[in-house]
């Protein structure tokens, strides 16, 4: 099964990609399956879902998915290509703790089939833009960013999988940073996941940033496993043509390494799915 669960378009601001062309492409590729997952980061763009239009229309910044919008399309395409592939409504939630109750108003407001839940940005300083990296020693930072991730599964559970679970070494101008300086961290972080029945995304997206190692990190995968961890989703994070699909195959086949079973991993994930929100029960 060729099944890509972190898909953007553009419902997402880093994205151009028109929904219906993203799945016509993925029918030519043999995808099976794919889950869109558009973007919303609170704190750092602007809220476009907002009750008072005021606030988002005269502010500069990126915006937020338009969830009625990205709805209303996805209902669309889905009652035309439905015979041909299956699709998921899917979302990717950029949480810090001070964002969280906005998250969960939207988890409970609408019926989505499958939560990413990410950390993109703290204390709302993005990290592509090196923002939050700044005045910060490479320590500091990487431990920072496991810390607040941590902080916000504690008290945060409406989520499917945690996506790009060492984002952070995409952003990391001084080089790797050693998984054992971070392992106490990532290991509470993992115990936390496993024990609330949720689990974490392989996102293949390590290729094209040109990574050393998959992300997360082998390492990690291992840990996981050692811990007890099933649950796992894969996903391209895709926001080009080029993105859709890519090496999920591949990691497929190196997963059955890892985990041997990966039979079960997909059992399990299908229970993440249906216990996510009852629309994922239809």
């Amino acid at each position: 099964m060729f099944i890509d669960y972190h898909v953007h378009t553009s419902f997402s601001d880093d994205s151009e990609y028109p929904m219906e062309e993203v799945i016509k492409k993925a029918i030519s590729l043999g995808i099976n399956e794919i889950c869109f997952t558009e973007h919303v980061d609170y704190g750092v763009k602007v809220d476009v879902n907002s009750d008072k239009e005021e606030d988002y229309l005269s502010n500069k910044r990126v915006s937020n998915c338009n969830y009625t919008d990205y709805i209303k399309e996805f209902e669309r395409c889905k009652e035309i290509y439905e015979s041909k592939i299956v699709l998921k409504l899917g979302i990717e939630f950029g949480i810090q703790t001070h964002t969280i109750n906005k998250f969960q108003r939207d988890f409970d407001k609408f019926n989505f089939d499958f939560v990413i839940l990410s950390c993109h940005q703290v204390d709302d300083k993005e990290f592509f833009i090196f923002k939050f990296q700044e005045g910060k020693t490479q320590e500091e930072y990487n431990k920072r960013y496991y810390q607040e991730l941590l902080n916000v599964i504690k008290k945060y559970k409406d989520y499917s999988v945690l996506g790009h679970l060492d984002l952070i070494k995409r952003y990391d101008k001084a080089g790797n940073y050693s998984f054992e300086n971070v392992k106490d961290l990532i290991t509470e972080i993992l115990k936390e996941v496993i024990k609330d029945g949720k689990g974490i995304e392989v996102n293949t997206s390590n290729f094209r940033y040109k990574l050393p190692d998959l992300t997360p990190s082998r390492d990690i995968l291992k840990l996981y496993k050692e811990l007890g961890g099933t649950v796992i989703s894969l996903g391209s994070d895709s926001h080009r043509e080029e993105h859709l699909g890519h090496k999920i195959l591949d990691i497929k086949e190196e997963l059955k390494e890892i985990f041997i079973d990966i039979s079960k991993a997909k059992k399990e994930l299908k229970k993440v799915y249906q216990q996510a929100h009852p629309r994922s029960k239809k």
